[in-house]
């Protein structure tokens, strides 16, 4: 037993660097563009769901709501440029914390994007399906 409990401590730094190695690029993924940074911009998806009048202020709403936040980012590029000076615990810490982040930042921009996509027709929520696609890797 005492011999086993050794070789799991010889491997805990080992298993440590690991998992950073493997959570930092996670930490570090881009989000999913919103549609004017991939190519297609969010006037074209406007033009293409032929909104209603009734339908623009939600509309208005889901945009600002899917921007990203420019404060935020910058305290993501600071994060990153920390790393290096941090010690390990620390730089779990820190990729928590930003992951966090991200995922709440992620949450806000779906409830931006469901509330204005209730609004849509079946036809207009096809259309906004279809326009918005991930591309292809």
């Amino acid at each position: 037993m005492r011999n086993q409990r050794f070789m799991t401590m010889t491997k805990l730094p080992f298993v440590l660097a690991l998992t950073l190695a493997l959570t930092g690029p996670l930490a570090a993924q881009p989000r999913q563009p919103p549609p004017q940074e991939s190519g297609q911009s969010v006037d074209d998806l406007h033009d293409a769901l032929r909104l209603r009048p009734d339908q623009e202020r939600a509309w208005q709403m889901f945009d600002e709501g899917s921007r990203p936040d420019p404060q935020e980012e910058a305290r993501q590029r600071n994060a990153f440029e920390r790393m290096g000076s941090l010690r390990a615990p620390q730089r779990f810490d820190l990729s928590i914390q930003m992951m966090r982040s991200e995922l709440e930042a992620t949450e806000r921009r779906a409830n931006a994007l469901k509330t204005f996509y209730a609004t849509l027709s079946p036809e207009q929520q096809a259309i906004f399906d279809r326009e918005t696609l991930p591309p292809r890797q």
